[in-house]
């Protein structure tokens, strides 16, 4: 019987591609990558990563046995091609869109996502728990994890896998590696030798000789160190990297990562090995799609592009057209470092998503990437600061919770003047839970003598970063991913600690202009267009006058703003970050300590993990776009006037 759709339309679970031939499964593999590449060039998303895991994925679904034999994968921006073949090809169209599938596995939406990734190094930690724990409750599951060249460098990998090693148990560490090359004599000896060792029959002949060895009269424990060494000694002539087997693995490979019957035949024989196995993979990113293949640092992560000119398309649309907060800080860093050449820059795998690149490209050796290891990055820094350099850390805000204990302990406990740069602070487009950067202000604000600045514009930024270098302590600066405004002369007032700025005040109001209500909008920098066209609003219904204050200093607190509180029916805070703990919940406290305070409206994040979507739309579901800010100030207002015997 012939079928018109295609071959991928017909798999809606891992149980159906162990049915296909293997010309089926190269079918299979063009259609998946096709798929993928329609998708990402819609919607966005991780694009090299994915097309590079195609049949390494499909392998791992024909040998083992989801959701009974768990997969883990680190990172998790290499799973679409897991999420096509467990049954979400019909929904794959709305990948990373509001109601749509997520981008990273999430255990909410299907039971072969057996646990939510996002952050790089996790998956070995969580695949040992998972075994760990199915062993307790008398399972016999296999757990793999899948993890990358990269996100090996992360030091939490290297303790799980020694923790694992220990453990001895059969857990199954995928090493996912698309940087190096297979030298074609001790690869293919290397081959060879691992699929030799992974035999029941050398595994039971291993264990005997071992325990023959120990049971020696008089020289059993010499005897049996001395062959322990005898094994070493030969698996590092043969071996690629022997690191894995002294922690107390089995080691298989390296195998051709787009080779499927290869890899069905290695996944078979580790499935049946009662011992921990790394099994070193090489794969291609960016696999069948030309751009992606010959750059695919800048197909990683992508918004929208076109499939037959790839991302340099004429005319293609911008997500973020013009400079954004990203742009500005770059620019202003370069500027900074050419004037004082203690300025050293260090980012942790994210030179380019930061803005580095053009620092690094101009002060080589001021430019440190130290991989993915946040932790070592604050803890190097603030090393480079305690010798009289003058470090910014330019990192992601999800990803500076990685280093909290470092940040604290080693940066501001010593009070060195390390800068932080918190790109994507506030809301991200389309990663989902996992990315959003709207921790750091409540995770950071109450650390003795963190400063924490926000900026609304370009020169702002540029004046907040030449503040933050003259510190003698540490400075955080947070902006979002968005377009970094630049026209308003506000944002050229100097720099005073714990002071804002007001961008407009008006001179009505109470004891004024006759039933006029006096609101001010105090704004975290990322809100400044979002207060802008808020107090627009609010002045259209003629009874509000509302100022604008531009914070600047989520800490320490504005005292300044406390204390004009009496002048103001309402003061209301916008802050794109977490309510609980955060700068509006503090300055709240400080205005009830006022005399004469006003009241005031916190609008920030309530206590949950924001969903999936564009950042305008999860500033709008959660009632920080304009048009939410002025509906809840109005609802305010109206509770208040009448408390006060007046009508909106």
């Amino acid at each position: 019987m012939q079928h018109d759709e295609p071959l991928l339309a017909r798999i809606h679970g891992p149980y159906d591609l162990k049915f296909l031939t293997l010309s089926q499964l190269g079918q299979l593999a063009a259609e998946i990558r096709e798929c993928i590449v329609s998708v990402v060039s819609r919607n966005g998303g991780h694009l090299a990563s994915n097309l590079g895991v195609v049949e390494l994925t499909i392998a791992l679904h024909r040998v083992f046995s989801s959701p009974n034999d768990k997969i883990v994968w680190d990172v998790g921006h290499q799973c679409y091609t897991h999420k096509l073949l467990t049954g979400r090809y019909t929904a794959f169209a709305g990948l990373r869109r509001a109601g749509g599938i997520a981008g990273f596995p999430k255990r909410s939406e299907n039971p072969h996502d057996v646990f939510n990734t996002g952050h790089a190094s996790t998956s070995i930690s969580a695949a040992l728990g998972l075994l760990a724990a199915d062993r307790i409750q008398g399972g016999q599951n296999r757990v793999i994890a899948v993890i990358g060249d990269g996100a090996l460098t992360g030091g939490m990998a290297y303790e799980a896998l020694s923790h694992a090693g220990q453990l001895g148990l059969p857990l199954v560490v995928i090493l996912n590696d698309n940087k190096m090359s297979i030298g074609p004599n001790v690869g293919g000896l290397s081959k060879y030798l691992s699929r030799l060792s992974m035999k029941a029959r050398y595994q039971n002949f291993r264990r005997k000789f071992d325990d023959m060895a120990q049971r020696l009269p008089l020289i059993g424990d010499v005897f049996f160190a001395a062959i322990v060494r005898l094994k070493r000694a030969v698996k590092a002539v043969f071996y690629a990297d022997n690191f894995f087997v002294d922690l107390g693995f089995e080691y298989v490979g390296p195998i051709d990562g787009h080779d499927i019957p290869q890899l069905e035949r290695v996944f078979a024989d580790v499935r049946r090995l009662e011992r921990p196995v790394v099994i070193h993979v090489i794969t291609r990113k960016g696999k069948g799609y030309r751009f992606a293949e010959d750059d695919p640092g800048r197909y990683h992560g992508v918004s929208s592009f076109s499939i037959d000119e790839g991302l340099a398309a004429p005319g293609l649309k911008d997500a973020y057209p013009g400079r954004t907060f990203t742009d500005a800080f770059s620019a202003a860093l370069v500027e900074a470092a050419r004037r004082d050449s203690r300025i050293v820059a260090v980012t942790a795998a994210m030179e380019k998503g930061t803005g580095l690149a053009p620092f690094k490209a101009e002060f080589k050796n001021r430019f440190f990437d130290v991989g993915i290891a946040e932790e070592h990055a604050v803890t190097f820094a603030a090393g480079l600061a305690a010798q009289g350099l003058r470090p910014v850390v330019a990192v992601y805000s999800t990803f500076a919770q990685r280093g909290i204990d470092q940040i604290l302990h080693d940066v501001s406990f010593q009070r060195l003047p390390v800068i932080f740069a918190l790109d994507r602070a506030g809301f991200v487009s389309d990663d989902g839970e996992t990315h959003q950067g709207l921790f750091d202000i409540s995770l950071f604000r109450s650390i003795p003598g963190m400063t924490i600045l926000a900026p609304a514009g370009e020169a702002e930024l540029r004046l907040m970063l030449d503040w933050a270098l003259c510190c003698q302590s540490p400075v955080m600066i947070r902006y979002p991913k968005a377009r970094c405004p630049t026209e308003t002369p506000y944002f050229s007032v100097p720099i005073k600690k714990g002071r804002g700025v007001f961008l407009r005040r008006r001179q009505g109001g109470i004891g004024g202009i006759h039933n006029t209500i006096r609101v001010c909008l105090a704004f975290t920098g990322g809100l400044y267009r979002q207060a802008v066209v808020a107090a627009e609003l609010l002045e259209r219904t003629g009874k509000c006058e509302a100022d604008l204050y531009n914070l600047r200093f989520l800490s320490p607190i504005d005292h300044y703003l406390t204390a004009m509180l009496k002048q103001y029916t309402l003061l209301v805070i916008l802050e794109e970050g977490m309510r609980s703990g955060g700068f509006g919940e503090y300055a709240s406290s400080a205005s009830v300590r006022q005399r004469y305070s006003c009241p005031v409206l916190i609008l920030a994040v309530n206590q949950n993990f924001p969903a999936q979507g564009r950042r305008e739309e999860l500033l709008a579901l959660n009632g920080l776009d304009a048009k939410g800010i002025a509906a809840s100030v109005i609802k305010r207002l109206r509770e208040v006037v009448l408390y006060n015997d007046m009508i909106l």
